[in-house]
């Protein structure tokens, strides 16, 4: 019996299923039961809402949602040797664990979900990023989820709450805290998983705000970033010439140095240069 319900601990699931980690599916199981909770708790108080997990494997985060009261889970898993061990939880919390083995990438989980929506996942490394960027831009804002409570290498999640000035700034950044409060609420080292990965992870926590904190049209802005990003060494006026033949009057209409670098800019100045653009 493991320490948060009846059921054997992760270690035992894995050796009774064959669960090695698949390097493939960028999986790495997180074993300890308590981590797990813990990471369940980041995401506030799950007792009304349906929670959508991607990638569970072996279930012991999925373990920690339901023990800390999801109304339901909708767990979406690829890799079908889990299917088994995932089984069992569900037999364990009746009606209130649903698994699909598909890929997280060309599903829509909505037809499964009630509102309020919480996603909370470790994500498996190699489409963690994909993911995150189709949830922070969904055809219509707010999103149907309230918040996202999500395992990343450290390396992206400083990615996400990177302020300007530094080297982890870009285009994750922006994207992120223009329609959400984002921040890294966890730490863990490579020692915390089975196998242990090269790198430590970290756990972001993102709340949807109801409007975004500055007006931007979105597919102007996302141009402006991923044009300035793309070249980030250079100075705006040459970065973002391809986007107007009067950029530097452009520039200086939204409050901004022509000859200011991306990371320099803060998110504010983003959204100014997007306004000014979709103006002219």
């Amino acid at each position: 019996m493991s320490g948060i319900d009846a059921l054997p601990p992760l270690r035992d699931v894995i050796t009774t299923h064959g669960l090695s980690a698949k390097k493939s599916l960028g999986q790495n199981f997180l074993l300890d039961l308590n981590l797990t909770a813990k990471i369940a708790r980041q995401a506030g108080d799950l007792s009304g809402s349906d929670v959508l997990e991607v990638g569970p494997g072996p279930g012991g985060l999925t373990r920690g949602l339901l023990a800390e009261g999801a109304r339901k889970v909708l767990a979406v898993e690829k890799d079908a040797r889990c299917l088994p061990a995932l089984a069992e939880i569900a037999a364990a919390y009746p009606g209130r664990l649903e698994v699909i083995n598909a890929d997280a990438l060309s599903l829509d989980p909505l037809a499964h979900l009630t509102p309020p929506i919480r996603i909370v996942a470790n994500l498996p490394y190699n489409v963690g990023t994909e993911l995150l960027v189709r949830w922070l831009t969904p055809p219509e804002w707010p999103p149907v989820w309230s918040s996202l409570t999500l395992m990343f290498q450290r390396e992206v999640a400083e990615r996400i709450v990177a302020r300007p000035g530094s080297k982890a700034y870009g285009r994750l950044a922006i994207l992120a805290q223009w329609r959400c409060e984002a921040r890294i609420v966890m730490q863990l080292p490579p020692e915390a998983f089975t196998p242990p990965p090269k790198v430590s992870s970290s756990v972001v926590h993102l709340t949807a705000l109801e409007t975004p904190k500055f007006e931007a049209d979105q597919k102007v802005l996302e141009r402006v970033v991923a044009a300035a990003f793309n070249q980030r060494r250079k100075m705006l006026r040459a970065a973002l010439k391809g986007l107007a033949p009067d950029i530097e009057d452009r520039l200086l209409a939204a409050g901004l140095k022509p000859t200011a670098r991306a990371e320099e800019i803060p998110l504010e100045g983003f959204c100014a240069l997007a306004r000014e653009l979709k103006r002219s």
